[in-house]
């Protein structure tokens, strides 16, 4: 009895202590250290540490791009109001210098009709009472109204006699040697030249001194 006492106190000291402690103190100490310590810890570890960087890091990245690319787009625009603007520019200029020339052609047209009443006015002579006079008076009423008529729509006759030859009114057909006149100078305007607006639209045929 005694010697079952003994053992049986062995038994149960041996195996609680040994149940209780491992299981208590080790299992229990090696569960909660290694989950609560090591896997609470890499996991929060690794989740704030690594993935929000990584996951702040990206819109960073995108808010970038998305402002380069916005301020591609805002220079494409600014680009394009610039040609527009200056094309609206042109297409104006354009449609103002057609209204302005519009009747070029037709004055142009008209100018050597002009030639053939002065060459036919320029036969009379002094006298004023003769046939050929009062022929020609018809010529000169028509030929004074086409002028008046030329004059309102801004054509002016080129003043040639006694200047500089000036390439950009005078086309020189002739030359000739004059005493006291110095060289390049227009001595006789052959054919008149005239002016539209300030555009030449027939220069002058002119006699220049050598």
């Amino acid at each position: 009895m005694e010697e079952k006492t003994i053992n049986d106190e062995h038994y149960d000291s041996n195996c609680n202590h040994e149940h209780h402690e491992h299981h208590d103190c080790n299992c229990k100490h090696e569960h909660h250290q290694h989950h609560d310590c090591n896997c609470k810890h890499e996991h929060h570890q690794h989740h704030d540490c690594n993935c929000d960087h990584e996951h702040h890091s990206k819109p960073k990245k995108d808010k970038n791009k998305y402002k380069e690319k916005i301020k591609e787009l805002e220079d494409s625009l600014l680009r394009s109001k610039a040609e527009f603007v200056n094309y609206r520019k042109r297409l104006e200029d354009e449609q103002v210098r057609l209204l302005k020339f519009c009747n070029e052609d037709l004055i142009k047209e008209t100018l050597p009709i002009l030639d053939n009443f002065e060459r036919a006015i320029s036969m009379d002579d002094t006298n004023l009472n003769d046939e050929v006079s009062k022929f020609l008076s018809g010529f000169k009423m028509i030929y004074c109204n086409l002028v008046n008529i030329l004059k309102n729509y801004g054509v002016v006759e080129i003043d040639g006699s006694n200047k500089p030859f000036d390439p950009v009114y005078h086309e020189a057909i002739m030359t000739e040697k004059q005493e006291g006149v110095a060289s390049g100078m227009v001595i006789e305007v052959l054919q008149k030249g005239y002016i539209l607006k300030g555009k030449v639209i027939r220069p002058a045929m002119v006699k220049v001194s050598e």
